[in-house]
């Protein structure tokens, strides 16, 4: 039975010198009975293939990337390529050097100079050029060419032309030496030029290679983050591989927590900067949820493991920025097509431009000069980086800042956006109730009436009962257990603490409640908050004492998050479940003028499709289940990282530290990526636009166009760093 469902792999890839390579390498795995998709990133070295494992394998996919004059590695090895490289340049620039001041100064040039500078470039040319000869030449078995195909050409061509010339003059010179005349005429030798290329373009490798890991430094840096090994309760240590579910733990302060998991002993602050790029330390408790690799301060605590490996936070989180950087905008896939043919088209304007200049008489030296520039200034290096290497540099600048961006079709469509509509629990609120004052009282003592209304409600888990123990556990009273509890659903608890009566709910359990109380309750219902009764009984009757206010309170960045998507230019209409006082009251504080209220995840889903039919382009901010459909309709959808893993999925973009000042951050961190990205491959294509032309027309040496075609890639890569300094609102702030 064939398999429903596609199965997804990455296989790291050697051997690739540009964005051609990567370009054919794609063609043929797509053509692959079986595969589904096929991508190759040039500039993470990598394929990504899925495909259905009933109808192919994974060993067609290396046999056919061998096939193709490629291999698949076990791992792609940066530092041996560093290395390999280097060596590469330090011996042709060791050749290269005394042969371009023997060419290039006539004062040096002694009899028979040309020799040496043959035997000078040989090694240049033959050993330090075999990656550029050997690719060409597996490239023309399947009648296909890259860049290499154009360095092998240009650099040979000059150095098999300075053969048949230096091997004419010395027959030229021996017939002089003979009494006849010597040739004025005689053919000039380009031994430096073939070395020089070669030179150049190695250097430029070099260079942009150590750019580029640069560029995935970020994600490398979340990946190597982490605790090696983990301390049980029984004082035994173990590697963090061997850590299982269920598993308690020990961290003391200063140390790394080993794997996500919850606290069961001690309190603490942890660092989750290098998570979510919060720099503010949080505070938790037992009950509270850790995550590996974040850093323990203050205290010593007993952690639960919840997940391990592959299953924690900070492991999804990798392995999403990691399949962002695989991914291709749609300007990178126009990139690559023009890519695919360039090189031909190249091959054709060399030759074009050799047999135009010799049939208008020029002389074959300069028809050959010209010819060889050509070939050289147009290898498409700088159009293959172009994209890449912007997305690799912003998304691994996101991650470090608790921004995870899904992939290169979120960046444009960051573009286009100009609504945002909001969640409001738990995207601008806290989603969790809370005491937000003092108990009004009447008659009873404020300490008093906390202690026995939690002790009331403590055995309950009702959000708003969680929330009056939560505030008498801050004032630090110590509870007692009640001998009685009675929870009346949708009203509230009746219970007997330290032999008192005790009612906690709604109004219709009082029977009396003093007008000053009713007057703060109906305030605090005007508001979109919920007042909570408090009192005891005496004589059969229960009277009122003290009302507490409770509500989702808002989060202390929302405002801020609000103005920084307006100065985006972004209209924002907040979306909610919640009774229109409560939404409107939220709206005024953080700033937001557009409010439906009353919203099921259809209201909200429809809300999106509505806007989208007025010709608006919407992004969803949301966290809960309720919100998934509304993020997945979305031209952009945005997660709270402090929500539910099925809106993390359905999002486009996950700000891991839920703060919604980051919204702005990742669509501006989006938009500028993408900048970089077309000005990028503005450069690239204005280089080869300008740069053909001068070649042909003999205005540009092959040497100068060998190194100005190394910088232009050099500059690709360089813009695209500059991405790493970007810090954004929050972090400002901060």
């Amino acid at each position: 039975m064939a398999s429903l469902v596609d199965e997804r792999v990455e296989i790291p890839i050697t051997g690739m010198t540009c964005a051609s390579c990567a370009a054919r390498i794609e063609r043929g795995l797509g053509k692959l009975d079986g595969v589904t998709t096929a991508t190759v990133n040039y500039a993470t070295e990598r394929a990504t293939v899925s495909f259905n494992p009933a109808a192919t394998t994974t060993a067609a996919f290396r046999a056919k990337i061998e096939a193709l004059g490629y291999a698949v590695a076990e791992a792609v090895d940066d530092a041996n390529t560093d290395n390999r490289l280097r060596n590469s340049v330090i011996i042709a620039a060791a050749f290269t050097a005394p042969l371009l001041a023997i060419s290039m100064i006539t004062a040096w040039q002694f009899r028979n100079w040309e020799w040496v500078a043959f035997v000078l470039s040989t090694p240049v040319i033959a050993y330090c050029g075999w990656p550029f000869h050997r690719s060409a030449f597996m490239n023309a078995r399947h009648g296909a060419a890259t860049m290499d195909t154009l360095v092998s050409i240009g650099s040979g061509a000059a150095y098999i032309w300075s053969v048949v010339a230096v091997t004419a003059l010395g027959a030229t010179r021996h017939s002089a030496h003979a009494g006849m005349a010597m040739n004025s005429n005689a053919p000039h030798v380009y031994f430096e030029t073939g070395a020089v290329i070669v030179t150049l373009i190695l250097l430029g490798r070099y260079f942009e290679h150590r750019s580029r890991r640069r560029a995935g430094d970020a994600l490398r840096g979340l990946l190597a983050l982490g605790a090696k090994t983990a301390r049980l309760e029984t004082g035994e240590e173990i590697p963090i591989g061997s850590l299982e579910v269920g598993d308690r733990f020990i961290v003391r302060p200063g140390e790394q927590i080993a794997t996500d998991g919850i606290v069961r002993t001690g309190a603490t602050a942890i660092d989750i900067a290098m998570l979510t790029g919060e720099p503010v330390p949080v505070e938790i408790g037992i009950g509270d949820a850790v995550f590996g690799a974040t850093i323990n301060q203050t205290g010593s605590i007993v952690v639960e493991a919840t997940s391990v490996g592959e299953e924690t936070a900070l492991a999804k989180i990798a392995k999403l920025v990691e399949t962002a950087q695989g991914s291709k905008a749609q300007v990178q896939r126009l990139a690559d097509q023009i890519a695919s043919i360039f090189v031909p088209i190249v091959m054709l304007i060399a030759l074009g431009t050799l047999g135009t200049r010799l049939l208008l008489g020029n002389p074959a030296n300069t028809a050959f000069t010209a010819a060889v520039a050509v070939l050289i200034i147009a290898c498409p290096c700088a159009l293959g980086l172009a994209t890449p290497t912007a997305l690799m540099v912003g998304t691994g600048r996101g991650a470090q800042l608790g921004i995870v961006i899904k992939g290169g079709e979120v960046l444009e469509a960051t573009r286009r956006i100009d609504t945002v509509i909001l969640d409001k629990t738990g995207t601008i609120t806290h989603g969790a109730m809370r005491v937000v004052s003092e108990p009004a009282v009447c008659n009873f003592g404020s300490a008093e009436a906390m202690r026995l209304a939690a002790s009331a409600e403590y055995a309950s888990e009702h959000p708003i009962a969680r929330a009056i123990v939560d505030a008498a556990n801050r004032h630090g009273l110590v509870l007692a257990t009640p001998t009685s509890f009675n929870a009346e659903v949708g009203f509230g608890v009746r219970a007997i603490v330290d032999g008192t009566e005790v009612n906690v709910g709604r109004a219709s359990m009082f029977d009396a409640i003093p007008p000053a109380l009713i007057a703060i309750a109906e305030s605090a219902m005007q508001h979109g908050q919920t007042p909570v009764y408090f009192g005891v009984l005496e004589g059969g009757q229960c009277f009122a004492a003290a009302v507490f206010i409770v509500a989702d309170t808002i989060r202390p960045q929302a405002r801020a998050g609000v103005a920084a998507l307006r100065n985006l230019g972004i209209e924002i209409v907040m979306v909610t479940g919640d009774n229109s006082a409560a939404a409107r009251s939220v709206a005024d504080e953080v700033g937001i003028d557009q409010v439906i209220a009353d919203a099921l995840p259809a209201t909200k889903l429809d809300a999106v499709r509505a806007l989208q039919a007025d010709g608006k382009r919407v992004a969803v901010v949301g966290d809960g289940i309720n919100d998934a459909p509304a993020l997945a309709a979305a031209d952009l959808g945005i997660a709270m990282g402090s929500g539910t893993d099925i809106a993390i999925e359905a999002g486009d973009l996950t700000l891991v530290a839920g703060d919604l000042r980051s919204a702005a951050d990742a669509i501006s961190l989006a938009r500028q990526t993408l900048r970089t990205i077309k000005g990028n491959l503005f450069w690239a294509f204005a280089y080869n636009v300008a740069a053909i032309p001068l070649a042909a027309l003999g205005l540009l040496n092959p040497m100068i166009a060998a190194g100005t075609m190394a910088g232009s890639s050099i500059f690709v890569v360089s813009n695209s760093l500059r991405l790493r300094r970007f810090q954004g609102i929050r972090h400002q702030a901060a």
